[in-house]
């Protein structure tokens, strides 16, 4: 087999393959043998068809059809790994000549990763927010936990904002009572937002017996998303009593003796929590610098199914789970199609950049991935998920999806790396020293955050191209 490799565009190639016909033999014979199982001929047995029969009653343009869409796959992928090409998605394969007995030649057009060239960039700076608690942040903080410990006391009044009623509801959409639309002793504070829009006024100034009626769009169920009538009867009235702010509830609501010693710890939790974010704000930030420094082109195909990934999760999945749709989703955000089509492009061009160029950071400075560090990040990743760690693992290997793991902690280690040479100054100009455990954790979640379109593509691709490659 011969090939030569044409360079179209930085991110794409063209393939021409020369195969001598000697090349084609085992996928010939498998063609014999696979259509030798499908057919029967009379006089001989089944599988024992000689090769002139199946020439002569089928054609022997039908085994060559077959022998070569056994074949190109092979041709293909060796043709790819001669020329050290790191192709993204599905080739397009062109079979330009085929003679039978002398030659079978084929052009495959793909995408493939650019040749970066990653500059110095030991001379980055970024500026990120300085680690402050305030005491309005710590008072902030324990009446959050003084929230948790509140206790009810049923009252005889109307009801109020901030009070805790029980409710019975009845949904009716076009004059109909939906069989989901109907609840009973439905605890719910007024003002939390937490059911239907509209409700909050509907029960505020209402006493225990009381009920009303109001418009309101459905946000989960059978209905959801249709406007439906909804009566409500208040059933209680009860005051939310908090806790008095003293020693008593320190020593209720956590293991301290004091309030002073519950604040203290408030305080030193607050601060953990904002020198976390302030390692991700810097991760980010010294992401943003280095993509400016890195000319990067981006292929379209690999772009338009980013693209089109990220619409159908938000739509089909996030979206569906909140039971809302793009368009009252838009709507809530105060944006027009065009604006989140934008928007949308933006950030799928800043995954496929960040992957591609955290990449070819790990190969320049030869990152290794050992068992600790994919274990770790594993365990963080089961937790995000709401799975078990074995459960977790096992999804993974049986998704073949531990190479796409190894690639975010890989990635995590080069931003990490970076981030390690950039000069990190907060906002009150003083230079901040990134704990190395945030840094490393911060730097895997930035890169998997706008990182993974390329590799799954990557990965479709060669799948794909050991499946079949047809013209």
């Amino acid at each position: 087999m011969k090939s030569a490799v044409e360079t179209l565009n930085p991110t794409r190639v063209r393939l021409t393959v020369e195969v001598p016909f000697e090349e084609l033999k085992d996928s010939l014979d498998a063609a014999y043998k696979k259509i030798n199982q499908q057919v029967t001929v009379k006089g001989f047995r089944k599988g024992k068809i000689p090769a002139r029969v199946i020439d002569q009653r089928f054609g022997r343009g039908a085994v060559l059809e077959e022998a070569v869409n056994d074949a190109l796959p092979k041709f293909y992928t060796d043709a790819v790994n001669e020329a050290e090409l790191s192709p993204l998605g599905q080739p397009e394969v062109d079979i330009t000549e085929l003679k039978d007995g002398e030659t079978l030649n084929f052009t495959a057009e793909v995408d493939i990763r650019p040749a970066l060239e990653i500059p110095d960039y030991s001379g980055i700076e970024v500026e990120v927010d300085a680690v402050e608690v305030s005491d309005e942040d710590v008072d902030k903080s324990v009446e959050q936990l003084r929230e948790r410990f509140a206790s009810t006391a049923p009252v005889e009044r109307a009801a109020e904002d901030g009070d805790v009623v029980t409710i019975d509801l009845e949904a009716k959409v076009d004059g109909e009572v939906l069989e989901d639309g109907v609840a009973s002793g439905v605890s719910y504070t007024i003002g939390s937002g937490e059911l239907l829009d509209g409700i909050d006024d509907a029960v505020t100034g209402l006493e225990a017996g009381g009920e009303a009626t109001f418009a309101s769009e459905l946000k989960g169920g059978s209905a959801a998303g249709k406007e439906a009538e909804v009566t409500v009867k208040v059933t209680q009235v009860a005051k939310r009593e908090l806790p008095e702010l003293d020693d008593d509830f320190a020593q209720l609501a956590s293991e301290f003796d004091t309030l002073e010693e519950l604040r203290a710890d408030s305080r030193k939790r607050l601060a953990d929590m904002k020198q976390y974010d302030q390692a991700t704000q810097a991760q980010e930030r010294v992401l943003d610098k280095l993509l400016e420094l890195v000319e990067v082109p981006v292929p379209e195909k690999l772009l338009e199914d980013e693209i089109n990934t990220r619409k159908h999760n938000l739509e089909h999945h996030q979206l569906g789970q909140m039971g809302l749709t793009l368009d009252k989703y838009l709507e809530l955000q105060g944006k027009t199609a065009e604006e989140f089509d934008a928007e949308t492009r933006e950030a799928a061009v800043k995954g496929i950049k960040t992957q591609f160029v955290l990449d070819e950071l790990v190969k320049q400075e030869k990152l290794n991935v050992n068992q600790e560090e994919l274990t770790e990040h594993l365990m963080r990743r089961a937790s995000s998920s709401g799975m078990s760690p074995d459960q977790f693992a096992q999804a993974v290997v049986e998704q073949g999806q531990v190479p796409l793991l190894v690639g975010e902690v890989a990635r995590g280690k080069a931003l990490a790396v970076v981030v390690e040479k950039a000069t990190v100054k907060d906002t009150n100009g003083e230079t901040v020293d990134l704990d190395d455990e945030d840094e490393a954790e911060a730097g895997t979640e930035a890169a998997e955050a706008s990182a993974e379109s390329a590799e799954s593509a990557e990965a479709k691709g060669e799948e794909k191209g050991e499946e079949k490659a047809e013209g």
